[in-house]
């Protein structure tokens, strides 16, 4: 009997070192989830409105609005500031200057984003340079006078960057994109258009590192 008690009592004294030994481990759970979260995400995909300011005559302005969309899938490499990008715009616009005439440009584009990582902030600013091909149609290009013999495939390239803000783990909101874009159609003259390119939209991003 007097061993039992003995050995009640050692256990009793034993039960708040073993309270406190525990709990530490217990505290420190909760932050695991928050830090899978912020590992940044291998993909993710932009999709938004897309703004054109272009022109049409060689030797002038000429200028006129394209509205539309823009799909951008951007791949993280090993290095979390870059990222493998491939975007594909489309805009339109139905009457250009006072002609009437109409005009639908399509670009196909990849290449490099650079993107600097500023800590906890929830803005990422980037910067990108994407090269491929330009399509265009439409009676101004198509139509019984057509000016560009190569509507069908051009040579065409994006440089420029954006803003993106981190509404949460998956989803941003994409602020503003502003590129410079160079399309290289025949008409005549220098055989290439120099347009500005304006956009916003969603991004959400797949899966994680």
């Amino acid at each position: 009997m007097r061993a039992r008690i003995k050995t009640t009592i050692a256990l009793f004294l034993l039960l708040p070192t073993a309270a406190v030994s525990v709990h530490p481990a217990f505290a420190q759970a909760p932050a695991q989830p928050d830090a899978a979260i912020e590992k940044p995400f291998r993909a993710e995909l932009a999709l938004g409105y897309s703004f054109l300011r272009s022109n049409a005559p060689p030797g002038g302005c000429g200028c006129f609005n394209l509205n539309g969309g823009r799909a951008t899938f951007a791949w993280r490499v090993k290095s979390a500031q870059f990222a493998l990008v491939g975007d594909v715009t489309a805009a339109h616009s139905g009457a250009i200057s006072n002609s009437g005439e109409d005009l639908t440009l399509s670009t196909f584009t990849a290449g490099m984003r650079y993107m600097p990582q500023l800590g906890r902030t929830r803005l990422q600013p980037y910067g990108q340079a994407l090269a491929g091909v330009a399509h265009s149609s439409g009676s101004l290009v198509q139509g019984s006078s057509p000016g560009a013999d190569n509507a069908g495939a051009a040579f065409a390239a994006h440089v420029g960057g954006g803003l993106d803000l981190r509404a949460n783990h998956r989803f941003s909101v994409r602020l503003v994109e502003a590129d410079y874009l160079l399309t290289t159609f025949d008409n005549g003259s220098n055989n290439h258009q120099n347009s500005l390119s304006l956009g916003a939209g969603i991004v959400v991003r797949f899966s994680n590192r």
